[in-house]
């Protein structure tokens, strides 16, 4: 890992009407629209659901650092992530975000050493880490 501070940099374009192109250095270009609540397309990636876009891939990409750290084998994780957006004090927020986690380990992987390292995931997520609340996470994991 380099140093600390990182600094990354994003840039959002759009005209009156239509779409945002979303562009950062070195990667491919990002298309977004309002959701349909707000009176989108509903078909093109929105800034709802990159946030939880963000909050799972960061917990993924935690867990699998953190489960290298820990020497624990695994095969498969996914994670599902539903947020609620709602008005608070008259704010449009979001005040949930709930994790669900499958993750598949061999046989052998004791299942409570496995769930132990996905809450270290959960706890170690810079993006969770970053929000005004803590998202929840209900984790499955199952040999196979």
């Amino acid at each position: 890992m380099q140093p600390l501070p990182h600094r990354y940099h994003v840039t959002a374009s759009a005209d009156s009407d239509g779409e945002v192109s979303l562009v950062a250095p070195g990667l491919p270009p990002l298309r977004s629209a309002p959701p349909s609540e707000f009176g989108g397309p509903g078909d093109l990636w929105s800034p709802e659901t990159l946030l939880l876009a963000a909050v799972v891939d960061c917990f993924v990409l935690t867990f699998r650092a953190v489960a290298r750290a820990s020497s624990i084998p695994w095969r498969e994780l996914r994670c599902d992530a539903d947020g609620t957006l709602d008005r608070v004090e008259r704010v449009t927020r979001f005040t949930a975000i709930e994790l669900r986690a499958e993750l598949v380990v061999p046989p052998e992987v004791p299942v409570d050493r496995a769930e132990r390292a996905l809450q270290r995931a959960e706890r170690g997520c810079l993006v969770s880490n970053s929000l005004v609340f803590r998202p929840i996470l209900a984790a499955t994991v199952r040999a196979g």
